[in-house]
């Protein structure tokens, strides 16, 4: 498989797979969905009771509108930034056996007084401040007069075959690369197949019909419908896609990329040993 990349912004990825077919595009798309490690919130610990205010001598009552259940599943959602060489798995840890450690963590806290929305950007992890959420603006819940949340939270890492807050990919698809055959013979210029292109990207060029942007057809087969004479003609080819995906920040497409590659390298090695085995 030959990977050329098209585009690659921080969250947002384009990629061209060649010399393949579906069901190695697939594989990369399944990988990229499932199998990439990242940091989410696991356990959040919710303080009961009164909390007092020093500063105005004033009592809040530890308590929200939301059971505190949806709210850790909101804890649970939010994208965390993952440094993938700086921790293990919980479960794998040696340092700490899974008892949870710095190499295997990450502990916030939250103190909020309301009336306020508590927001994302509350949660303050112990110790590296890199380590916030990565986006700050994701509201969680609206405490009303005289009501608190304080709790704290564990984050580590996991994979989205686990649970859903662990996915870093979204939007993960490909299509076939669009091959688009026109016959100059039969064409007639009617023009018929142009107004018809949802993503015009087809238009006449000295008196002949051209495609413009090939990679933009969306394999509808619209402009081939519309043509009484069959002069166009268009299909997908099998052995070269166009694959797209986006993450939710907590890392870059590049670093998705690399760890999803990776990951079925390490797949594909493991198949073949046992194979060998047999």
């Amino acid at each position: 498989m030959d990977i050329e990349i098209k585009k690659l912004k921080e969250r947002k990825a384009e990629l061209l797979l060649s010399e393949t077919n579906p069901p190695m595009a697939n594989a990369l798309r399944r990988v990229l969905i499932a199998d990439i490690p990242k940091l989410a919130i696991e356990d959040v610990e919710f303080h009961l009771g009164t909390i007092g205010d020093e500063s105005d001598d004033k009592e809040y009552e530890s308590a929200a509108p939301l059971f505190d259940e949806i709210i850790a599943h909101r804890l649970g959602m939010l994208p965390i930034p993952t440094d993938l060489e700086l921790f293990d798995y919980r479960s794998e840890c040696e340092e700490c056996g899974g008892d949870g450690c710095p190499n295997c963590t990450v502990i916030y806290s939250l103190n909020k007084k309301g009336p306020c929305t508590v927001y994302s950007g509350d949660l303050t992890p112990v110790g590296e401040n890199e380590l916030r959420p990565v986006d700050d603006l994701i509201p969680i819940v609206k405490l009303n007069e005289d009501q608190a949340l304080l709790m704290y939270a564990t984050a580590e890492l996991g994979t989205a075959k686990e649970h859903a807050k662990w996915q870093p990919t979204s939007g993960v698809a490909y299509k076939y690369y669009p091959k688009i055959e026109i016959d100059s013979e039969r064409c007639d210029e009617c023009e018929e197949c142009i107004e018809v292109c949802p993503v015009d990207i087809l238009k006449m060029e000295d008196d002949e019909l051209i495609v413009t942007d090939v990679e933009e057809c969306k394999l509808c087969s619209a402009c081939e419908e519309a043509c009484g004479k069959d002069a166009i003609k268009v299909e997908g080819q099998d052995d070269k896609f166009i694959l797209t995906f986006e993450t939710d920040g907590s890392l870059t497409t590049e670093q998705a990329l690399k760890k999803g590659l990776e990951v079925l390298d390490e797949k594909f090695t493991k198949m073949t040993d046992l194979i060998e085995e047999i």
